[in-house]
């Protein structure tokens, strides 16, 4: 998928909430440093009920949306075609307009953890296991499927929770056990930990980080670090962040809506640092 890099072309973020995101920084700063200086990169909120008409009214401007929650599944039927990777999780953060018009729909969550995962050397395990089931673990699973070659185990809540883990599982086919939170200091021991859960809900494992931890890869970037991931770094452990998920992730939505490759992995992450500092 990729869009002509004409002179004027417009993109932007979509949500509710959408106030915090960091797309526009991460984006602006890629245009900044591409010589992209007709291109622009707003953030819009919008819910479910009013994507529809906003997708309509948009003009050929357009070249590409980045979509956060709650439309990652609700744009699906606005779109002439998803990815095969889009299709895996039921769910698109990346829509580019082509020259003729169409509208096609991507996830660049699932390469973007791959990617930042092999950026701190991890390219293969051959276990791991996940933190949380809900939206972001099922990607976290997609990203598992391209790198893990053994069993996932996957620390859930509810017994509801631990069958949409193992449906994932079978979907992706991807070895899933699930295992109840109470046990979740357990998982700290795998080759590979990620952390899908909200703020604050992994600092009560922090105390539990063994004394060679392996790597953890914490998609939290705001507030940033979480009690674990200080933790595991103090002892010495590979700590991959939601900022890298997050830079890498728009990396590869830049080199598809605007057709220029590569693009700036550097400035962007400086861009995304400097943000967080601020606030």
């Amino acid at each position: 998928m990729q869009a002509r890099a004409a002179d004027a072309r417009r993109a932007a973020v979509l949500g509710k909430p959408i106030a915090h995101s960091l797309s526009p920084v991460l984006h602006r700063a890629a245009y900044e440093e591409l010589g992209l200086t007709g291109w622009s990169y707003d953030r819009f909120e919008v819910d479910e009920a009013a994507l529809p008409g906003f997708v309509e009214r948009l003009g050929p401007e357009w070249a590409g949306l980045s979509l956060t929650m709650p439309l990652k599944r609700a744009v699906i039927p606005l779109l002439d075609g998803i990815s095969d990777t889009a299709a895996s999780v039921e769910a698109v953060n990346t829509v580019v307009f082509t020259e003729n018009g169409r509208r096609l729909g991507d996830n660049t969550d699932i390469p973007g953890m791959v990617a930042a995962l092999r950026e701190r050397g991890i390219e293969q395990v051959d276990s791991a296991a996940i933190l949380g089931a809900g939206a972001t673990a099922s990607s976290a699973l997609a990203a598992l499927a391209r790198i893990c070659t053994g069993e996932v185990v996957a620390y859930v809540r509810s017994e509801a929770r631990a069958a949409e883990m193992r449906q994932w599982g079978e979907r992706l086919d991807v070895e899933v056990r699930t295992a109840d939170w109470a046990d979740a200091a357990e998982a700290l021991r795998a080759p590979l930990v990620i952390a899908t859960t909200p703020a604050g809900a992994t600092d009560a494992l922090a105390h539990a980080v063994p004394e060679r931890p392996a790597a953890l890869f914490d998609v939290l970037y705001d507030p940033w670090p979480t009690e674990l991931a200080a933790r595991w770094s103090m002892i010495g452990g590979a700590v991959v962040s939601g900022l890298d998920l997050l830079v890498h992730q728009a990396v590869l939505q830049v080199e598809q809506m605007t057709g220029r490759t590569p693009a700036p992995v550097d400035a962007m992450r400086k861009a995304g640092e400097h943000a967080l500092a601020a606030r």
